[in-house]
């Protein structure tokens, strides 16, 4: 039992970025090295001592590989030499904060490492639901989870009946935001990268239709063949091209909310966008957003989403990868679209 470990010295396997980052991160970019420590919070501290469970494969992971002039706010960017960091699923072994014991589970940023000292535990999220998948505080309960919840229900108030696009759909947030449209009783199409996710999405997440956009020689023509009176709202992941050819679709008073693009992440120049009017000729209401701003429905997301995933009436498909060392190739293979699904690096699994 770990807890009786605390106050041992052990070995504590990390992934450190090599450099900064220029264009797609690669797995040289990244190595796993390994240090040693202490199983204790410092004297005095209020942080938390954790071992980390699992640890989720994110896209703004990329940013915070390079060097900017502009970094995001709230962001802890990486450090040469230094452990990279994001989501993850952990348990306390040690805590200095009241809020935190010994053997409780949480979820939050930490390091990518086995263990990681957490100084800041305000935070973390404490895992009341144990009986569903820990591995789901990385997804459909954790970060994604809220962004899938708040771009459906909150920022695209989308309701019964309406026409909804989704790109990126068969992702750890898009995957949500069909299934969560569908139970609203929307008609939903999505649009991944290769046949087998497209088949996923038609016959094992319920979504009308689908289609690969890669295969599509004209987007244009494809939406109005699954959109033939336009789309209600667009839930956008992906950009560029894609984005172009939505805007022609749109119904007048349309809605598209933006939580990424990740088609322009890693090109040297952003694509130009030649529909923009369409913005105006259909009174178009645009909104980014991120799970950041929508905390507040935490609670209230549990209460919807865990007795949805008890009944089975909202599937969620992992990649789970096993081990530390399997990590920066897990990571990597999230900018070429190889997951199929929510990606996680498994650490241990209790």
């Amino acid at each position: 039992m770990e807890k009786n470990n605390v106050g041992e010295e052990v070995q504590n396997k990390q992934v450190i970025l090599r450099d900064y980052v220029s264009g797609y991160p690669r797995e040289s970019d990244l190595y796993t090295s390994t240090n040693t420590i202490k199983l204790q919070v410092p004297q005095g501290s209020n942080g938390v001592l954790v071992k980390n469970l699992y640890l989720s494969c994110d896209p703004v992971m990329q940013f915070l590989m390079k060097k900017t002039e502009f970094p995001m706010s709230g962001y802890n960017y990486y450090v040469p030499g230094s452990p990279i960091n994001g989501y993850g699923v952990a348990k306390v072994l040690d805590s200095g904060h009241p809020n935190f014991s010994a053997g409780d589970l949480i979820w939050g940023a930490t390091g990518w490492e086995e263990y990681s000292l957490i100084q800041n535990p305000e935070k973390l999220f404490k895992i009341h639901h144990t009986d569903v998948p820990l591995s789901y505080y990385t997804g459909i309960l954790g970060m994604p989870g809220i962004t899938a919840y708040a771009g459906i229900f909150e920022v695209g108030s989308v309701k019964k009946g309406e026409c909804v696009f989704i790109s990126a759909a068969s992702g750890a947030v898009g995957q949500l935001a069909g299934q969560y449209a569908k139970l609203l009783g929307c008609y939903v199409v999505g649009s991944a990268g290769s046949q087998e996710k497209v088949d996923l999405l038609k016959n094992k997440l319920g979504f009308d239709a689908a289609f690969n956009y890669k295969e599509v020689p004209d987007l244009d023509a494809a939406l109005k063949r699954y959109f033939p009176e336009g789309i209600d709202f667009y839930f956008e992941q992906v950009g560029g091209k894609l984005f172009d050819a939505v805007l022609l679709n749109m119904k007048v008073h349309g809605r598209i909310a933006i939580c990424g693009m990740i088609s322009q992440y890693n090109i040297p120049e952003p694509e130009a966008l030649k529909n923009l009017m369409h913005i105006a000729f259909k009174r178009l209401n645009i909104k980014g957003f991120t799970h950041r701003d929508h905390h507040h429905l935490y609670p209230k997301m549990l209460e919807t989403v865990v007795p949805y995933i008890r009944e089975k009436k909202v599937m969620y498909v992992e990649d789970i990868v096993e081990g530390l060392e399997n990590g920066p190739q897990a990571l990597v293979g999230l900018f070429s679209g190889r997951n199929f699904g929510k990606q996680i690096v498994a650490l241990a699994h209790h």
